[in-house]
């Protein structure tokens, strides 16, 4: 889905809404209030306060690398959402294999797999016994903060800071699923990416935040492309690509998780042919497009720079003690 503009910002919507929001939160905090499986492995949880992207697999990413360089056996827990391989199945768990597709597993869990063994599921008490029982030494949630299925060692709030917390209400008034304080009582440390512009910071209170910003991992020097993406927040890819250097002479949105039709990538290449352009877009979105389509499209993925690496190193030394 694409949020509602008004999600933003407080106005009349949002107002109206404000009753309903009450549904959510009673929900939420019920789910929550539910007893979890305690793992006999640290486990790690990368969520945020409300719904869409805010950085939270790029951040699990890093940090699979950073405990894999430790030399500890990391696996990673995601939901695959749109993927179909559990649909109907609560309680089933799905380790992702070389061979599957974005539309079977979901695309954020193909990027996973490809640094460390990675399990789809719906209850992270199912998928945290499934890498026990594999080997893990350390588990990575890739979002599942208001799931209460499976105990965290330590949870970490990810934070988007262009975004930041919209209005600051609750679904459906605004974007969260909890309130960012409830959120923030249940974790370790935030992590803030990108500036704050939205004064996302002085919601959390005493919290630690340790903070971030995304770049491009590669060049691309005076290189003229057509960006396109289907992630929570496309424009900010479109930056990342500029940060790169090239030359963006066009730019395409999609919603988050699109599953592109023949005539769209047809349309897309065609398009950037005529502005003779190379077509660049997203890990994330590669992983839903065919092998063919692929070799027609630049990648350019993207690497978080850290303020306080060394806080953040402290920080997973913690963890796993």
């Amino acid at each position: 889905m694409t949020p509602p503009a008004f999600w933003q910002q407080d106005g009349l919507w949002p107002r109206l809404l404000s009753p309903a929001s009450h549904v959510t939160l009673w929900l939420t905090a019920r789910r929550i209030a539910r007893p979890g499986w305690r793992a006999p492995v640290p486990v790690l949880c990368c969520g945020n306060a409300g719904v869409g992207g805010a950085g939270k697999t790029t951040l699990v990413l890093d940090l699979a690398a950073r405990f894999i360089a430790r030399g500890v056996r990391v696996h990673c827990l995601t939901r695959g959402y749109r993927g179909r391989a559990l649909r109907g199945d609560r309680g089933g768990v799905w380790r992702v294999q070389p061979t599957d597709r974005a539309d079977w597993v979901g695309d954020e869990p193909l990027l996973l797999a490809e640094m460390a063994p990675t399990w789809v599921c719906r209850d992270r008490a199912a998928g945290a016994r499934a890498a026990v029982a594999a080997g893990a030494e350390l588990i990575l949630m890739d979002d599942g903060l208001q799931n209460p299925t499976l105990l965290r060692t330590a949870s970490l709030l990810v934070v988007d800071g262009a975004v930041g917390f919209g209005n600051g209400r609750v679904l459906p008034a605004g974007p969260l699923r909890e309130p960012v304080a409830a959120a923030a009582a249940r974790c370790r440390a935030a992590v803030l990416i990108g500036a704050d512009a939205t004064g996302a910071r002085a919601a959390l209170g005493m919290l630690p935040v340790l903070t971030a910003r995304l770049v491009p991992d590669a060049a691309l020097p005076a290189v003229r492309v057509l960006a396109f993406a289907g992630i929570g927040r496309p424009a900010k890819f479109f930056d990342t690509v500029r940060e790169a250097g090239a030359v963006v002479v066009a730019t395409r949105s999609f919603p988050d998780h699109h599953a592109y039709l023949d005539r769209e990538l047809r349309e897309l290449f065609s398009c950037a042919e005529s502005m003779f352009a190379t077509p660049v877009t997203t890990p994330k979105d590669a992983m839903r497009l065919s092998l063919d389509e692929r070799e027609q499209v630049q990648v350019l993925g993207v690497k978080l720079r850290w303020d306080d690496e060394a806080a953040l190193e402290r920080l997973l030394t913690e963890v796993t003690s």
